[in-house]
């Protein structure tokens, strides 16, 4: 990660939205997130169909172009990628609100909660590896022991994405159904 990152911390970035008459925040979130807990406002633009032409779209139609454009996620990790994603192509400042919509309820901010509860996506990627690690191991114990690569090619996902800090099993869990809920 680059260290040229802009962040404002959650308590800084309440004052933003009490003053500036409309901030432009984007929620890179997966819709079934932001389905069930999002900061009113925001638009949603799940990391994972994040382009340039379609953030430039939302400026102009948000007409906040030169003003700065807020990007927001669970706990500011994909916000991050969001602006690694973007940099160098993009005009308007671009600030990460550190500590994502946690911090901000922690700050005291109200969010609107949606129907039902939804696993974040974090805890989707821990649930996956967990059940591939252990199902790996189970297969390989009472079937095959050629399965225990299924377990190796998982930690070996885990290690690449901790040194990277790129997860493909996240990647690949933003676009199931069941983060695509209905807009």
């Amino acid at each position: 990660m680059s260290e040229s990152i802009k962040k404002i911390s959650a308590k800084d970035f309440l004052l933003v939205l009490n003053n500036e008459a409309k901030p432009l925040v984007i929620d890179v979130r997966t819709v079934a997130e932001v389905a069930s807990e999002s900061l009113d406002g925001c638009v949603n633009m799940p990391l994972h169909e994040l382009s340039l032409s379609k953030i430039q779209a939302c400026v102009s139609e948000e007409k906040a172009g030169g003003q700065p454009v807020y990007l927001l996620c669970g706990t500011g990790k994909r916000a991050m990628n969001a602006v690694e994603k973007l940099k160098g192509q993009f005009a308007s400042p671009l600030l990460v609100v550190d500590g994502g919509i946690q911090a901000l309820k922690q700050a005291g901010c109200s969010v609107s909660q949606g129907k039902g509860a939804v696993i974040s996506l974090e805890r989707q990627v821990r649930i996956a590896a967990g059940s591939l690690v252990l199902l790996g191991v189970l297969l390989g114990a009472f079937l095959n022991s050629g399965f225990y690569v299924l377990s190796a090619f998982v930690g070996a996902g885990l290690i690449f994405a901790g040194i990277t800090d790129t997860c493909a099993m996240g990647m690949l869990l933003a676009r199931m159904p069941w983060n695509s809920a209905a807009r």
